[in-house]
């Protein structure tokens, strides 16, 4: 009964060897140069601060909202272009009103300036 499942697991142990292999490699060959500046904590796009009532810059936050709001977007595309010859008129309708939404969001995102980075 288990015998389908060989495969599965040979192939588990195989990447889970590889994932081993190459982090013991990069341990053994990889060069050792440590500093206060590649020890230093750094997140988000700025320099990390001490104080929570800081204030700080959002544009980089905005810009990754945006950047996988219109990402996951497109990404809907795809099964739809799979299927195309199978759905018909009404879904080429639906799509191309998706579509329009789309580029109606992004011509928004873009006359509010969001996507300037000064």
């Amino acid at each position: 009964m288990l015998n389908g499942y060989w495969p599965i697991l040979l192939f588990l142990i195989v990447a889970g060897g590889i994932g081993v292999a190459l982090i013991v490699v990069g341990l053994l060959a990889g060069p050792r140069r440590p500093s206060a500046e590649k020890y230093s904590p750094y997140e988000c796009g700025f320099e990390a601060f001490e104080g929570a009532r800081m204030k700080f810059d959002v544009r980089y936050y905005l810009i990754a909202i945006l950047f996988i709001l219109f990402d996951l977007e497109i990404a809907f595309l795809f099964p739809w272009a799979t299927v195309f010859s199978k759905i018909g008129i009404v879904a080429l309708i639906e799509m191309f009103t998706f579509l329009l939404l789309l580029v109606v969001g992004y011509v928004y995102v873009w006359k509010k300036g969001a996507l300037e980075w000064d």
